[in-house]
């Protein structure tokens, strides 16, 4: 049994013509008694055997093992690498080479799988930019042909038809605004342009103008108790507040009428910042949670549509958050409220 891991096509031919040619020069040799027969016969066949064996490892296994190593490989080697390799590496075994494969095989069934996951994710979104971008674009074209067909002469829909026309195409604005803002986000293209400020100072600003629209369901907006005292971060203040102003708007949406949002502002250690907005609104099922971050993603179809927005405000929140090296996180329970919380670099002053 041949151990050795780095044995060559020649020493491997050597040592298999010698397990041929010595067992039949032993059996001339028994039938025989003729030693000069055996010991030509093990130099015949030894000699025939090896170069056979030799001309067959060479010529014909090699090349092809070698040819699917560079395959997975996915290299192309210079003379200089060939001949390093060839003279002075010592050759990988079939062992060697059959753990290369399997690795290589398993890398590629992850990445297949990825694959499939992602062509899964694009067909989805664009089934959902489609059917976002049809119900403005219908909505506006339908009251606008009617106003083309004589509507535009009675005065008493006149109007009406045109102001419903307008805010559907607000609505198709505000959609391919957001999509373009993500799609620079994704790209780097937006720049972060990090100052110090207290979070708590804009949470109140993003409160304060939000605040007729929380009164419309009676909503109570306030900092947590104990997180009044003032904490900096450093961020970028305007793209920070987009994703309060979202965050929130997003509880306002889904709240109960006379609930409660809250944003706790906490000290995780010395260089982070930690902000949550929690509101004890409709909440969602587990299984929906790890992708609200998705664009376009709606946890109920129906519901979603009724109380407005793009789709995107979660999607650009978690771009804003990871432009800015952290991650936001999402807790929520179905008829109890939800929870979404990020971290942010705390001021060094």
């Amino acid at each position: 049994m041949i151990r050795s891991k780095n044995i060559s096509p020649l020493k491997l031919s050597i040592v298999n013509s010698l397990g041929i040619s010595i067992p039949a020069g032993v059996l001339v040799y028994v039938f025989t008694f003729n030693l000069i027969y055996a010991l030509i016969t093990i130099v015949f066949i030894g000699l025939l055997s090896g170069l056979l064996l030799y001309n067959s490892l060479e010529r014909f296994i090699y090349p092809k093992i070698k040819l699917i190593y560079k395959f997975i490989s996915q290299t192309k080697a210079t003379p200089r690498e060939e001949f390093y390799t060839n003279e002075i590496l010592p050759k990988k075994t079939l062992e060697e080479v059959n753990e290369d494969v399997e690795k290589w095989a398993e890398e590629r069934k992850g990445e297949i799988e990825q694959l499939r996951n992602n062509e899964q994710f694009r067909k989805e979104f664009l089934m959902n930019l489609a059917h976002e971008l049809k119900t403005p674009i219908f909505s506006a074209q339908g009251y606008i042909d009617t106003l083309l067909d004589g509507a535009i002469e009675d005065s008493k829909v006149n109007l009406t038809f045109l102001s419903n026309a307008s805010r559907s195409i607000d609505r198709l604005v505000e959609l391919v605004d957001d999509l373009d803002i993500i799609s620079k986000l994704e790209s780097n293209r937006i720049p972060i342009a990090k100052s110090e400020f207290v979070m708590q100072d804009l949470i109140r600003e993003v409160f304060d103008e939000l605040s007729q629209r929380a009164q419309t369901k009676k909503i109570k907006l306030s900092i947590k108790r104990g997180c009044e005292n003032a904490l900096t971060v450093f961020a970028d203040k305007q793209k920070i507040k987009q994703v309060l102003v979202n965050l929130i708007e997003n509880s306002l949406k889904y709240g109960k009428e006379g609930g409660d949002t809250t944003a706790g502002i906490y000290i995780v250690d010395e260089k982070n910042i930690y902000t949550e907005i929690t509101d004890n609104g409709i909440g969602m099922q587990e299984e929906h949670v790890p992708r609200v971050f998705e664009r376009f993603y709606r946890t109920d179809t129906a519901r979603s549509r009724n109380v407005g927005g793009t789709g995107l405000g979660l999607a650009i929140v978690k771009h804003i958050i990871e432009a800015h090296g952290h991650q936001v996180v999402c807790r929520s329970t179905l008829n109890v409220g939800s929870s979404f919380g990020f971290t942010l670099d705390k001021s060094i002053t």
